[in-house]
């Protein structure tokens, strides 16, 4: 995983702190059935992990009932996917299998994915209280802050057990209000079509 960083080489892997990990899986239990951004040196130590080249995080199954994401921030030129993909599957996972999913991803409200792949279809978020996270560098601590704010989305089940683990952490929102709500241009679009016959 990039985690909003360009990989400067192939051993560079930018991970999830370990006090996130000990969060999220309180959250889901105990354990994390997958992690589909797994790298070697990850702290998540999930039951079933997909890494790169062997394993293709898109590609491969996510049907498991826990599921933690740190995904890629960037653009992955190579196989043409960007987070927009992640959140995607994110969603649709707990929609098909109702999975309990977790990601870790950049604050970015004003972009297509968090319109279409969180907000209407996720059920919480913790926008973190790190100013810059501090993300693990090939698995040890003592990398850079992150160059965003980052933020927990939650499309699971358990809202109350997301919010007393998770307000340690940072500000946590309920957003069910907006389940199956179109966000965005799309919702703006019809609303103003409506508005215009009324007139």
């Amino acid at each position: 995983m990039t985690a909003g960083r360009k990989i400067i080489s192939q051993s560079q892997e930018w991970g999830t702190p370990e006090k996130y990990v000990f969060a999220v899986k309180k959250v889901l239990g105990g354990f994390i059935d997958l992690d589909p951004c797994s790298n070697e040196f990850s702290v998540v130590n999930a039951r079933v992990e997909y890494k790169l080249p062997n394993k293709d995080g898109l590609i491969d199954t996510w049907n498991y009932p826990t599921i933690f994401v740190n995904p890629p921030y960037g653009l992955d030129s190579l196989r043409g996917t960007s987070i927009k993909n992640w959140l995607a599957r994110c969603a649709e996972t707990h929609e098909m299998f109702n999975s309990e999913v977790i990601a870790l991803v950049p604050v970015a409200t004003n972009t297509g994915h968090w319109k279409n792949c969180v907000f209407g279809r996720a059920n919480a978020i913790c926008f973190l209280y790190d100013t810059r996270l501090k993300f693990l560098v090939n698995g040890k601590n003592g990398g850079k802050g992150a160059p965003m704010a980052c933020a927990m989305i939650y499309w699971g089940n358990n809202f109350n057990k997301f919010y007393d683990v998770f307000i340690d952490h940072g500000a946590v929102v309920d957003i069910r209000s907006l389940l199956k709500i179109e966000i965005g241009s799309k919702r703006n679009s019809s609303q103003l079509s409506l508005l215009s016959k009324l007139i």
